[in-house]
Protein backbone atom coordinates (compact mmCIF):
# COMPACT_ATOMS: atom_id res chain seq x y z
CA UNK A 1 0.00 0.00 0.00
CA UNK A 2 2.93 2.55 0.35
CA UNK A 3 4.59 3.81 -2.33
CA UNK A 4 7.82 4.62 -1.45
CA UNK A 5 9.09 5.18 -5.46
CA UNK A 6 7.03 8.60 -5.83
CA UNK A 7 4.79 6.93 -8.11
CA UNK A 8 0.68 7.89 -7.98
CA UNK A 9 -1.35 5.81 -5.29
CA UNK A 10 -3.18 2.62 -6.44
CA UNK A 11 -7.33 2.98 -6.42
CA UNK A 12 -7.02 0.56 -3.74
CA UNK A 13 -4.48 2.84 -1.40
CA UNK A 14 -6.71 5.58 -1.50
CA UNK A 15 -9.69 3.43 -0.94
CA UNK A 16 -7.78 2.29 2.30
CA UNK A 17 -6.57 5.85 2.90
CA UNK A 18 -10.30 7.54 2.55
CA UNK A 19 -12.01 4.89 4.88
CA UNK A 20 -8.89 5.20 7.58
CA UNK A 21 -9.47 8.94 7.16
CA UNK A 22 -13.46 8.29 7.44
CA UNK A 23 -12.51 6.38 10.94
CA UNK A 24 -9.90 9.10 12.22
CA UNK A 25 -7.32 6.12 12.06
CA UNK A 26 -5.25 7.48 9.03
CA UNK A 27 -1.58 6.92 9.68
CA UNK A 28 0.87 9.67 9.22
CA UNK A 29 2.69 8.23 6.56
CA UNK A 30 0.17 7.53 4.30
CA UNK A 31 -1.33 10.82 5.03
CA UNK A 32 2.02 12.09 4.08
CA UNK A 33 2.24 9.82 0.85
CA UNK A 34 -1.62 11.17 0.11
CA UNK A 35 -0.77 14.75 -0.06
CA UNK A 36 2.76 13.76 -1.59
CA UNK A 37 1.81 11.69 -4.76
CA UNK A 38 -1.87 11.20 -4.83
CA UNK A 39 -4.84 13.39 -6.92
CA UNK A 40 -7.73 15.64 -4.57
CA UNK A 41 -10.25 14.37 -6.92
CA UNK A 42 -9.74 10.83 -6.55
CA UNK A 43 -10.02 11.12 -2.81
CA UNK A 44 -12.85 13.88 -3.21
CA UNK A 45 -14.82 11.02 -5.52
CA UNK A 46 -13.47 7.95 -3.11
CA UNK A 47 -15.19 10.26 -0.32
CA UNK A 48 -18.42 11.16 -1.71
CA UNK A 49 -19.22 7.79 -2.72
CA UNK A 50 -18.53 6.14 0.95
CA UNK A 51 -20.08 9.17 2.26
CA UNK A 52 -23.03 8.38 0.20
CA UNK A 53 -22.65 4.35 0.87
CA UNK A 54 -22.94 4.93 4.96
CA UNK A 55 -25.76 7.88 4.89
CA UNK A 56 -27.88 4.82 2.37
CA UNK A 57 -26.81 2.30 5.08
CA UNK A 58 -27.74 4.01 8.06
CA UNK A 59 -31.17 4.86 6.16
CA UNK A 60 -31.85 1.38 5.44
CA UNK A 61 -31.16 0.11 9.07
CA UNK A 62 -33.56 3.22 10.43
CA UNK A 63 -36.09 1.59 8.03
CA UNK A 64 -35.48 -2.07 9.18
CA UNK A 65 -36.05 -0.69 12.64
CA UNK A 66 -38.66 1.01 12.01
CA UNK A 67 -40.09 -1.82 10.15
CA UNK A 68 -39.27 -4.40 12.81
CA UNK A 69 -41.05 -2.09 15.65
CA UNK A 70 -44.39 -1.89 13.69
CA UNK A 71 -44.65 1.80 13.08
Amino acid sequence: MTDESGHKPSLRAVASSVGAAFFGVQSEKNRARDFQHGKPMQFIIIGLIATTIFILTLVGVVQLVLNLAGV
